[in-house]
Order: structure tokens, then C-alpha cells, then sequence
């Protein structure tokens, strides 16, 4: 995994809620966005090494999280991270986060306190109970109805579970010790969603495909083909994807999807039909409608009660919306990489918003697998 990196640190001066609300907030690859009841946006801040939040209003603040890359735990910025990927909420208000670079499960309070719940400072695919656990890589994770998490542990390539009590299990796949011929039907998974059925949704990124696993534990390929990349829509066997990072399902049961290297945000109905929601396919941070609007490796998503879709927008540095009519706006960020917190009143430079610090590709939803 490759972290991009400012050429010098973040501005850690302006990490606080106390940031002039002119300020353009900024972001560095974020990766992970989740959503709560009362419409504040959650931000892995992947090149940050912070957790952010978005107030309805539009302001930016950190909510957790000191910048420096390490797995201390504590309340707000007196905890640490290392390129945390994946994030989501519970009905609680409780955010888990995977901390992809410590190999560990993060839970956020409502107050802020960070707290360890799963996975040891090593890699490893152990079960057990909290840190007597182990993951390796673990890039993306959901809740369900019952506060059970699902954990897209991508270098492992499986899907495991922690119960309520902290017993960590493996959903499904299967371990590749080396000499296995039974492989995981997963590799490298990097995005996991919960639907209101209890069904599990796959971003599989290497095979570009989604899977499904019911709620027995069975898994079946969704949508794509794992023989053929590409950006075809239409029936869910004969629809293509190229290395989707990042799923999301809504209150009917529709699945979105992070079409990272075709930069689109591909939605998948509940009878199968696979459609782009928006998205030219061409790189950029266009506002627009449908194909009209662009992005530049769409991460992480989430889904809120009206049906809006949030895009964490990894090489923009941007957070994006879709309504359900395919209107893409941008909600935060300048565009360029930082850690700068408040909110821009007016846009009074709009060119701030498509112009980019130079940096490489980055590419944190594959790092090789043991052996």
C-alpha cells in the first residue's frame, strides 16, 4: 500500500473546531464515509491518518485522531491511526473504523473515545476474542441490525465477523495457506455492506465482481464477470466492473458501487439490472447531472434515509453527493490535500475546487498477499 504524502506535514494548526469558517476545508485521499440520523458525515481520512466529520452545515472538523500514524487509543485527537480505510455507524451513534495500517478495529464513541476492539499489532488471520484476534489489511467494514460487524479483510481474503461480545469469526472464504486447492472465492475484498435483509454485499476487487453472502454463511457472485473488466451495464451476469474498491446498499435494496479505475458510481437494482448512476468515466471533479459529472478514483460510499449517495472522492480529495435524480454536488474540500478544517461561506475561487497538488496514483485497496 502507498500513502501519498504532502511535501511537508498536514496543517495541524487548523485540526480543531476553531478554524475561520471561510477556511476551504481540505482532505488527503480519503477513503471511507458513513452517515448518521442527523445527517453528519464521517470521513476516513486516509492520507491524514484522521477521522473527520462534516457537519450539516458544511463544517469540517477532526473528530478523532492526532495525525501521527500510530494505534493509541484515547478521546479525539489524543488518538492515533494508520491510513484508517473503512468506516461505518451503528443506530447508536457508535462509529468502527478499520484502521487498514494497524491491522486493527477501531471504535469511535459519540463523545469521541477511541478504543481498540479487534485485531493485535500483528498480521495474522487468528480468531478469538478482541485483540486476541488478528487481521491482515483489513480495508473495509459494516454493522447490521444486530451490531454484528462484517470486516472486508482483503489480505487475508475473507470476510470475517465480530459478534457483540467481541468474537471474531470468519464469515466466509477461505483461508489460502499456500497449498490449499480450495481458494477464497474473495481477492483482495475491499468494500462490505449490510442491506436490510441481512444480506452481505463484496466489492471483489481483483476479480472485479460483487458477491453476496446470505445470511447462511453462501456465497454467489452478484454482478460482473471475473473473466472480463470493463464498465458494461445491464444484467448483473453480463455487466462488467473494473476493480470496484467500495459498495453501499439503500432502504429498497439497491446496491451502489465504487467503480474505482473506470472513475463511476454504478448502481445495481434489485432485480439486477446494473446501471451508472454517475460518472463520465474520465477523471475529474465535474458538478453535474449522471454522465455529465466526473470523479477521479471514487472510494468509500454511504447511503442516507432520502436515498443520497456519498462518495469519499480519493484523488480530488473531495467528498461528493448523488442525489437519487443523479445530481452530483461537491460537499467538501478544496481539492487540494491538507488537513484544514471549516467551511467556505462562498465559493469566491471556484478554480480551488479542480486544482490538485501533484501527486501520484494512490492505490490502498491492494497490497500483496502472504507468500
Amino acid at each position: 500500500m502507498q500513502q501519498n504524502r504532502l511535501s511537508s506535514n498536514p496543517d495541524t494548526a487548523k485540526t480543531d473546531s476553531t478554524a475561520a469558517l471561510d477556511s476551504l476545508p481540505s482532505f488527503n485521499n480519503p477513503s471511507g464515509v458513513a452517515i448518521d440520523a442527523s445527517g453528519n458525515i464521517y470521513v476516513a481520512d486516509y492520507g491524514n491518518n484522521l477521522i473527520r466529520k462534516i457537519a450539516p452545515g458544511g463544517m469540517v472538523t477532526t473528530f478523532a485522531g492526532s495525525g501521527n500514524a500510530g494505534y493509541i487509543d484515547g478521546r479525539g485527537t489524543l488518538a492515533s491511526f494508520t491510513q484508517p480505510t473503512g468506516i461505518t455507524i451503528d443506530a447508536s451513534g457508535n462509529l468502527f473504523i478499520a484502521d487498514a495500517g494497524d491491522n486493527l478495529i477501531r471504535k469511535i464513541s459519540p463523545t469521541g473515545t477511541v478504543t481498540t476492539i479487534a485485531g493485535s499489532d500483528t498480521t495474522g488471520s487468528a480468531n478469538g476474542i478482541g485483540t486476541a484476534s488478528s487481521f491482515f489489511d483489513p480495508l473495509a467494514i459494516a454493522v447490521d441490525a444486530h451490531d454484528n460487524i462484517y470486516v472486508a479483510d482483503a489480505g487475508n481474503n475473507l470476510i470475517r465477523l465480530i459478534a457483540q461480545g467481541g468474537q471474531v469469526s470468519t464469515f466466509a472464504g477461505t483461508l489460502n495457506t499456500g497449498t490449499s486447492t480450495n481458494l477464497s472465492p474473495f481477492s483482495n475484498p475491499s468494500g462490505v455492506a449490510v442491506d436490510g435483509a441481512g444480506d452481505i454485499f463484496v466489492a471483489n476487487y481483483l476479480n472485479s465482481t460483487i458477491m453476496k453472502i446470505n445470511s447462511s454463511g453462501v456465497v454467489s457472485t452478484y454482478a460482473g464477470m471475473d473473466t472480463l473488466k470493463g464498465s458494461n451495464n445491464g444484467p448483473a451476469a453480463l455487466a462488467t466492473f473494473y476493480y470496484p474498491n467500495s459498495v453501499a446498499a439503500d432502504a429498497a435494496g439497491n446496491v451502489y458501487v465504487s467503480d474505482g479505475v473506470n472513475n463511476l458510481i454504478r448502481k445495481i437494482a434489485t432485480d439486477g439490472t446494473v446501471s451508472t448512476l454517475a460518472g463520465s468515466g474520465f477523471a475529474g471533479a465535474a458538478d453535474s447531472t449522471g454522465t455529465s459529472a466526473s470523479f477521479n478514483y471514487p472510494a468509500g460510499l454511504a447511503v442516507d434515509a432520502a436515498g443520497n449517495v456519498y462518495v469519499a472522492d480519493s484523488n480530488n480529495n473531495l467528498i461528493r453527493k448523488i442525489t437519487p435524480a443523479g445530481v452530483v454536488t461537491t460537499v467538501a474540500g478544496s481539492g487540494l490535500q491538507g488537513a484544514i478544517n471549516g467551511t467556505a461561506v462562498a465559493r469566491k475561487n471556484h478554480k480551488l475546487l479542480v486544482k490538485k497538488a501533484s501527486k501520484p496514483t494512490p492505490n490502498i485497496f491492494y497490497k500483496p498477499g502472504k507468500g
